[in-house]
Protein backbone atom coordinates (compact mmCIF):
# COMPACT_ATOMS: atom_id res chain seq x y z
CA UNK A 1 0.00 0.00 0.00
CA UNK A 2 1.34 3.39 -0.81
CA UNK A 3 0.47 6.98 -0.36
CA UNK A 4 0.21 8.08 -3.90
CA UNK A 5 0.54 11.79 -4.08
CA UNK A 6 3.46 14.00 -4.61
CA UNK A 7 1.33 17.13 -4.83
CA UNK A 8 0.27 17.69 -1.27
CA UNK A 9 -1.61 20.94 -1.08
CA UNK A 10 -4.85 19.17 -0.17
CA UNK A 11 -4.11 16.55 2.43
CA UNK A 12 -2.00 18.02 5.16
CA UNK A 13 -4.06 15.81 7.46
CA UNK A 14 -3.20 12.69 5.48
CA UNK A 15 -5.19 10.43 3.18
CA UNK A 16 -8.98 10.43 3.46
CA UNK A 17 -9.73 7.13 1.69
CA UNK A 18 -8.25 3.89 0.37
CA UNK A 19 -8.60 2.91 -3.30
CA UNK A 20 -8.27 -0.87 -3.70
CA UNK A 21 -8.73 -3.30 -6.56
CA UNK A 22 -7.24 -5.41 -9.27
CA UNK A 23 -3.80 -5.03 -10.82
CA UNK A 24 -2.66 -1.50 -11.50
CA UNK A 25 -6.18 -0.07 -11.81
CA UNK A 26 -6.22 1.57 -8.35
CA UNK A 27 -2.87 3.27 -8.96
CA UNK A 28 -3.94 4.31 -12.46
CA UNK A 29 -7.14 5.90 -11.19
CA UNK A 30 -5.31 7.80 -8.46
CA UNK A 31 -2.61 8.84 -10.92
CA UNK A 32 -5.32 10.29 -13.17
CA UNK A 33 -6.79 12.13 -10.15
CA UNK A 34 -3.35 13.61 -9.54
CA UNK A 35 -2.92 14.66 -13.18
CA UNK A 36 -6.26 16.48 -13.13
CA UNK A 37 -6.40 17.83 -9.59
CA UNK A 38 -3.03 17.39 -7.88
CA UNK A 39 -4.92 15.64 -5.05
CA UNK A 40 -3.60 12.07 -5.12
CA UNK A 41 -2.50 12.45 -1.52
CA UNK A 42 -6.16 12.15 -0.50
CA UNK A 43 -5.80 8.40 -1.20
CA UNK A 44 -3.83 5.34 -0.22
CA UNK A 45 -3.64 2.69 -2.94
CA UNK A 46 -3.80 -1.09 -2.61
CA UNK A 47 -3.56 -3.56 -5.47
CA UNK A 48 -4.75 -7.05 -4.67
CA UNK A 49 -2.24 -8.53 -7.12
CA UNK A 50 -0.64 -11.64 -5.61
CA UNK A 51 -2.65 -11.40 -2.39
CA UNK A 52 -5.21 -13.83 -0.99
CA UNK A 53 -8.43 -12.61 0.64
CA UNK A 54 -7.12 -12.70 4.23
CA UNK A 55 -3.98 -10.78 3.18
CA UNK A 56 -6.05 -8.09 1.47
CA UNK A 57 -8.24 -7.70 4.53
CA UNK A 58 -5.22 -7.53 6.84
CA UNK A 59 -3.55 -4.81 4.75
CA UNK A 60 -6.76 -2.81 4.50
CA UNK A 61 -7.34 -3.06 8.26
CA UNK A 62 -3.76 -2.04 9.06
CA UNK A 63 -3.74 0.98 6.77
CA UNK A 64 -7.23 2.10 7.76
CA UNK A 65 -6.29 1.95 11.46
CA UNK A 66 -2.90 3.61 10.96
CA UNK A 67 -4.41 6.49 8.97
CA UNK A 68 -7.82 6.72 10.63
CA UNK A 69 -9.54 6.01 7.29
CA UNK A 70 -13.22 5.05 7.17
CA UNK A 71 -13.83 5.29 3.39
CA UNK A 72 -12.92 2.69 0.77
CA UNK A 73 -13.30 2.78 -3.02
CA UNK A 74 -13.08 -0.56 -4.86
CA UNK A 75 -13.33 -1.60 -8.49
CA UNK A 76 -15.77 -4.53 -8.53
CA UNK A 77 -18.84 -5.13 -6.37
CA UNK A 78 -17.95 -8.83 -6.02
CA UNK A 79 -14.17 -8.46 -6.04
CA UNK A 80 -11.79 -9.58 -3.32
CA UNK A 81 -11.10 -6.05 -2.06
CA UNK A 82 -14.83 -5.38 -1.77
CA UNK A 83 -15.37 -8.66 0.06
CA UNK A 84 -12.54 -7.78 2.46
CA UNK A 85 -14.06 -4.38 3.25
CA UNK A 86 -17.52 -5.93 3.69
CA UNK A 87 -16.00 -8.25 6.30
CA UNK A 88 -14.48 -5.25 8.04
CA UNK A 89 -17.87 -3.53 8.05
CA UNK A 90 -19.30 -6.34 10.18
CA UNK A 91 -17.21 -5.14 13.12
CA UNK A 92 -17.08 -1.45 12.23
CA UNK A 93 -20.39 -0.11 10.90
CA UNK A 94 -18.89 3.39 10.54
CA UNK A 95 -16.98 2.28 7.43
CA UNK A 96 -18.24 3.42 4.01
CA UNK A 97 -17.61 1.38 0.87
CA UNK A 98 -18.10 2.60 -2.72
CA UNK A 99 -17.82 -0.17 -5.32
CA UNK A 100 -17.43 0.30 -9.05
CA UNK A 101 -15.33 3.40 -8.45
CA UNK A 102 -14.36 5.37 -11.53
CA UNK A 103 -12.39 8.54 -12.20
CA UNK A 104 -15.45 10.77 -11.85
CA UNK A 105 -16.19 9.24 -8.45
CA UNK A 106 -12.69 9.88 -7.14
CA UNK A 107 -12.51 13.41 -8.53
CA UNK A 108 -15.81 14.31 -6.90
CA UNK A 109 -14.48 12.94 -3.60
CA UNK A 110 -11.29 15.03 -3.62
CA UNK A 111 -13.22 18.21 -4.38
CA UNK A 112 -15.58 17.64 -1.44
CA UNK A 113 -13.04 19.26 0.88
CA UNK A 114 -15.49 20.72 3.38
CA UNK A 115 -17.59 17.56 3.58
CA UNK A 116 -16.83 14.74 6.02
CA UNK A 117 -15.28 11.78 4.15
CA UNK A 118 -18.23 9.40 4.66
CA UNK A 119 -20.72 11.91 3.27
CA UNK A 120 -18.31 12.90 0.48
CA UNK A 121 -18.10 9.22 -0.51
CA UNK A 122 -21.87 8.95 -0.80
CA UNK A 123 -22.06 12.13 -2.89
CA UNK A 124 -19.20 10.85 -5.05
CA UNK A 125 -20.93 7.51 -5.65
CA UNK A 126 -23.97 9.33 -7.02
CA UNK A 127 -21.78 11.50 -9.24
CA UNK A 128 -19.85 8.51 -10.55
CA UNK A 129 -23.03 6.57 -11.28
CA UNK A 130 -24.37 9.52 -13.23
CA UNK A 131 -21.36 9.63 -15.53
CA UNK A 132 -21.90 6.15 -16.97
CA UNK A 133 -23.51 6.62 -20.38
CA UNK A 134 -23.75 4.36 -23.42
CA UNK A 135 -23.63 6.05 -26.83
CA UNK A 136 -23.97 4.69 -30.34
CA UNK A 137 -26.72 2.11 -30.59
CA UNK A 138 -27.21 3.22 -34.19
CA UNK A 139 -30.87 4.02 -33.63
CA UNK A 140 -30.92 7.09 -31.45
CA UNK A 141 -28.74 10.08 -30.93
CA UNK A 142 -27.48 10.96 -27.47
CA UNK A 143 -29.46 13.64 -25.71
CA UNK A 144 -27.34 16.72 -25.12
CA UNK A 145 -26.90 17.66 -21.51
CA UNK A 146 -28.24 21.10 -20.67
CA UNK A 147 -25.74 23.67 -21.86
CA UNK A 148 -24.11 21.28 -24.39
CA UNK A 149 -25.96 22.48 -27.47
Amino acid sequence: MSSSGESDSSSEKGPRAIVAGHGSLPQGLVNAVDCISGRASDFLVLSNFGLAGPDIEEKLREEAARNNIKVFFTDLPGGSATIAVRRMMRTDPSLVLVTGANLSTLLEFVFQTETPPAEAARISAEKGRGTLVAFGDGETKPVAASGDR
